[in-house]
């Protein structure tokens, strides 16, 4: 037995709770809602930040801070995800979901703001030690330390392949796209890298809140007296809040007079209710009304000249929204739930109709990061026959010297031109007109006759809109 006496155990550290963040726990939870539930988060997150205002958790720059946190991490997610497989030693589909949820929090204070890195880390792990538990949390503290070793543009340098080498392979690492989104944007904008890659930035922009006075029932100078409101770049109706806000707060949005849309939006709607018709002019047709924004823009320029819109909406509880945004419209209008491609109305009954028709929304990724991530090239296999059958019943219910806007929220040319070619081979009695005169002002929209918004060369969504006389 040997005679040394033992050390004293040094006493164990009581154990400490880790601390809530309510600012990055709601960040967290609107990123498993998008994950679990395919929500969006222009959906989840506002009732997340009204509640935890209404709990007096939360003031304004906490709100701005998860804002930043949820729509940063979405917007950046490929890029965070290259990185954090250079920092882990198993692939990244054997990481449970809310792990990476975690990291990609914890990678987007680190290498997209100016969080200081201990702060980032430590933030995050305590968000992991509530969320997680202690375990994981270990996990976490270890691959965001490795992920503080660099900043942003080394980490590119070592996770992205070289543009000589691969250009859509770099591009999609570096600018946070899928490799198959990258090529179809960069076919339908044609071009070099320099083009491209002011398209792919701009995706990954927040984007202003664009509103829109209905005619006859708001005016832009009552908008403007908003705090930080701007005139629209384009549109005579659109007033930008160019440091973002609660639109719900302006009372002409909360009346119904105004509303939330992109200035793309509205100039789709414009060109159709500028475009020339042969004969009368009293009826006026919105395929695919939902959610309504195109719908109430188009109603009120309708009344302005004694015409008439029918809004037509298949999903009953969007037909619902129609009607809400068209109530109060100065003017005389009908909304009906039914089936664009299986018309309640007689061929020929309209002298101009608009179809926004359903689409992979690759448009408005600046909107809805999450888009992105979660479509895949087949869904346009999908989307197809929806989207003929819609242009088709739209040629169908114009009459001979009346007008069809086909549009998109998406530049991708297997959902625009391509759709609009196939038509007119089998409806040789339409043809295509210039929309770009119908935009005066508005610079570089392609080639014609059709026309295409970017968001890096408009500051709107990629909306495409083609016009199209019936002509027998």
């Amino acid at each position: 037995m040997s005679d040394t006496p033992r050390r004293p155990r040094k006493p164990a550290k009581p154990y400490r709770r880790p601390q809530k963040d309510p600012v990055r726990i709601l960040a967290f939870d609107a990123l498993r809602a998008v994950d679990e539930r395919d929500a969006y988060a222009n959906l989840v997150l506002p009732p997340l930040l009204r509640k935890a205002r209404e709990k007096g958790d939360f003031d304004g720059r906490d709100a701005a801070l998860a804002t930043e946190l949820v729509y940063g991490t979405l917007r950046r997610q490929g890029t965070y995800d290259a990185i954090i497989a250079a920092c882990v030693d198993r692939p990244l589909r054997e990481v449970d979901p809310p792990v990476l949820d975690v990291l990609g929090l914890g990678a987007h204070q680190l290498l997209g703001t100016r969080i200081p890195s201990h702060a980032a880390v430590s933030a995050t792990v305590e968000l992991a030690r509530v969320v997680l538990g202690d375990g994981r949390a270990k996990f976490v503290n270890a691959v965001l330390r490795k992920v503080a070793q660099h900043d942003l543009d080394a980490w590119l340098e070592k996770v992205a392949p070289p543009y000589d080498e691969d250009p859509e392979d770099h591009l999609a690492v570096v600018h946070s796209h899928p490799r198959w989104v990258v090529s179809a944007l960069w076919d339908s904008l044609g071009g070099g890298r320099a083009g491209i890659e002011d398209l792919l930035d701009a995706d990954n922009e927040r984007p202003e809140v664009t509103l829109v006075a209905r005619p006859g029932r708001a005016t832009t100078q009552e908008l403007l007296r908003e705090e930080a409101a701007v005139p629209g770049r384009w549109s005579p109706y659109a007033v930008r809040l160019t440091e973002g806000g609660e639109p719900g707060a302006v009372d002409a949005v909360r009346e119904g007079r105004a509303g939330v849309q992109d200035e793309g939006s509205q100039l789709v709607a414009l060109a159709l209710a500028n475009a020339p018709v042969d004969g009368p002019d009293t009826k006026w047709l919105d395929g695919c009304a939902g959610p309504g924004g195109k719908a109430a823009l188009l109603a009120a320029l309708a009344a302005e000249r004694g015409a008439v819109l029918l809004a037509s909406e298949k999903q009953p509880h969007r037909a619902g929204l129609v009607a809400k945004a068209l109530a109060g419209n100065p003017g005389p209008y009908q909304v009906v739930a039914a089936d664009g491609t299986r018309p309640a109305w007689r061929p020929g009954s309209f002298d101009r109709v608009l179809v926004d028709v359903p689409c992979t929304g690759l448009g408005a990724l600046r909107r809805r990061p999450e888009a992105r991530w979660r479509r895949r090239p087949e869904d346009l296999d999908g989307f197809a026959p929806l989207q003929r059958g819609l242009l088709r019943t739209a040629l169908e219910s114009v009459r001979v010297g009346g007008v069809v806007g086909y549009a998109t929220c998406s530049p991708h040319l297997a959902e625009t031109r391509a759709v609009v070619a196939d038509l007119l081979k089998q409806f040789p009695q339409a043809e295509l007109i210039d929309a770009r005169p119908l935009l005066p002002g508005v610079p570089a929209l392609g080639e014609g006759p059709d026309l295409q918004l970017w968001p890096h060369l408009h500051g709107t969504d990629a909306m495409y809109l083609a016009l199209i006389r019936r002509t027998a």
